[in-house]
């Protein structure tokens, strides 16, 4: 099996706006400090708001974020991103950002009549809120995937790993890679990237969940999950037991669920008949030292898929998630150092 693009990421490529908002500019749109929602029609002047507030363009979406992130702490050419953008600007943008700059090959579908996605951040804080209008993204297709050209790179792949943000997109691509995942014992990731996720497109995620062979989500994402999926319990470490002990197709590996918690430690469950469970507490940063919590998340989720492309423990995974997510939160983010730093364990 050669050693190059060892990882396979399917998510929805964005170009995100950034911007130091204010609590006025989070009520007139109705939005919370700390939120992701997918743009509706009432939300749509945003966009043209924030240009005005010196923005900072950034390649974006979780997903590319996290490959993006993988791609930091592994040889050049361990990564693939998949996902659908349009023909501008936009899209320009994000191939120099990704390709060219973080080194992770992009394989974009290209919808020529609708425009590339883009991410109002408006910046409270050390709070984010995410207003989404997928344009483009939304547009990605199965046959895509499937073409000669690219499904080589999903069987040349040993690892995979979707943001629950395609759950809204194109539900067969993720099948037809958890499909693909459990028939050759490959390893088959996921995220729960948000909230409404759990709640609004329930079916779809309960779809793809026997694939789950790791399921990386935060405590807010748990909880929404347990609550849609009348779990009866608020306890973070029980939400995981119980997701991690969901049926399973592949039973040549178990299912690790792994629940970030801010500052908190991280949770990680391995299910069995009494799961295992875990605590890695989180490496201590001064505040002073804190820039943007934007894509904390999708850093640990990099380095953690990171880690298990290179075939480490669970340990060192996490631990190289945390390191990438401390990394991350002392730039503008989603963002990491220049000069590359190197993984020093905690």
């Amino acid at each position: 099996m050669s050693q190059e693009y060892q990882l396979f990421c399917l998510g929805n490529p964005l170009l995100d706006i950034q911007v130091n908002g204010t609590q006025a500019l989070l009520d007139k749109y109705e939005l919370k400090a700390d939120d992701a929602i997918l743009a509706e029609e009432k939300h749509l002047p945003i966009y043209e708001e924030v240009t005005k507030l010196s923005p900072r363009y950034v390649a974006g979406g979780a997903a590319q974020n996290s490959a993006r992130g993988a791609q930091y702490i592994l040889p050049p050419n361990s990564v693939v991103y998949a996902g659908c953008v349009g023909k501008d600007s936009y899209a320009d943008q994000l191939v120099e950002a990704c390709n060219k700059k973080a080194g992770v090959r992009t394989e974009y579908r290209i919808e020529e009549s609708v425009a590339t996605g883009k991410c109002a951040v408006i910046i409270t804080g050390h709070s984010r809120s995410l207003v989404t209008d997928l344009g483009a993204a939304n547009h990605y297709q199965l046959d895509h995937l499937k073409s000669e050209k690219i499904w080589n790179l999903v069987e040349q792949a040993k690892v995979y790993y979707v943001g629950g943000y395609h759950l809204t997109v194109c539900v067969p691509a993720i099948l037809a890679l958890a499909e693909h995942a459990a028939a050759t014992n490959k390893i088959f990731s996921m995220n729960l990237s948000a909230p409404f996720l759990a709640q609004f497109f329930k079916d779809q995620m309960d779809s793809v969940a026997p694939y789950w062979d790791y399921l990386i989500g935060n405590e807010s994402e748990a909880l929404a999950y347990s609550e849609s999926h009348n779990l009866g319990t608020t306890d973070i470490t029980e939400i995981a037991k119980k997701i991690a002990n969901l049926p399973k197709k592949n039973t040549a590996r178990p299912r690790v669920v792994v629940i970030t918690q801010g500052t908190d430690p991280t949770i990680v469950v391995t299910s069995g008949d009494e799961p295992t469970v875990k605590t890695f507490p989180v490496r201590v940063i001064d505040s002073s030292e804190i820039t943007d919590t934007n894509g904390a998340g999708d850093a640990f989720a990099g380095g953690f898929i990171g880690g298990l492309v290179n075939g480490e423990s669970i340990e060192t995974s996490v631990d190289k998630g945390q390191w990438l997510a401390s990394l991350s939160i002392k730039e503008f983010g989603p963002a990491f150092p220049e000069p590359k730093h190197t993984y020093t364990k905690a």
